[in-house]
């Protein structure tokens, strides 16, 4: 049951998500998109960021409603049968479409805005930190944000020796992750970082023995470092049941 209603949940919240990724999926020199691709202003509530994943007047935004809802289905029920009816699969649910639309934006456009990456990490430091009061867990949560803090700073090492390859919005994306895999431990958290990396490495071997003009082509590493964070996390979940 809690599997069922997670995924629709997840279903429901991912029917949303093709029109902020068309927003947000520009230059960082732009601004958001107002309109949808068909030239039609985008309005509806929240200043035209919820609604219908479709124009009415021609089509799609970005991504498909059905792909996207179908994707955050997909997670959220996975979290919800490894994680169980523990308190801290609110953290997750919540977090889960958030990293569903960053990894979209991101593959769409080459970058993470800081008005997601953001709120990622903060959403994550203050519900962890509800369930850590609420159950007494504090020395977890606080083993949450110093794996926040190592992710971030491994990412930023990172950076600073490659910034071509690495951007600072994937420096921000990783302390909102390593909240989420510190929580259950530091094995969770290197398995989810390391894995991050691995997937990230693989897709760019992949991409140079396909085609060589990908040497200087710009990556998007963070949908590999949420789904290697995604592989950390549901193990480690289990782990704790």
């Amino acid at each position: 049951m809690l599997m069922f209603l997670a995924a629709v949940y997840g279903a429901a919240a991912g029917l949303l998500i093709p029109r902020p990724v068309h927003r947000l999926a520009v230059d960082p020199e732009e601004e958001w998109r107002a309109v949808c691709p068909g030239g039609h202003p985008i309005t509806g509530p929240a200043r035209g960021w919820l609604g219908r994943g479709c124009c009415p007047d021609c089509g799609a935004y970005g991504p498909g409603p059905l792909p996207t809802a179908a994707a955050t289905a997909l997670v959220c029920a996975a979290l919800a049968a490894a994680t169980g009816p523990r308190p801290e699969l609110v953290a997750w649910l919540v977090m889960a479409p958030v990293a569903v639309l960053l990894a979209a934006v991101d593959w769409r456009a080459r970058r993470l805005p800081d008005v997601l990456t953001l709120p990622l990490a903060a959403a994550g430091a203050a519900l962890l930190g509800s369930v850590g009061w609420l159950t007494g867990e504090t020395a977890a949560w606080r083993r949450a944000l110093l794996g926040g803090l190592l992710l971030g700073a491994w990412y930023l090492v990172l950076y600073l020796v490659n910034p071509r390859g690495i951007g600072l919005g994937d420096v921000k994306l990783a302390v909102g992750l390593g909240i989420a895999l510190g929580w259950y431990g530091w094995r969770t958290l290197v398995t989810g970082g390391a894995a991050g990396v691995l997937l990230g490495a693989l897709y760019g071997a992949g991409l140079l023995l396909v085609r060589r003009e990908a040497r200087k082509a710009v990556m998007p590493l963070g949908p590999f470092m949420i789904i290697g964070a995604f592989c950390g996390l549901l193990p480690g979940a289990a782990a704790a049941a």
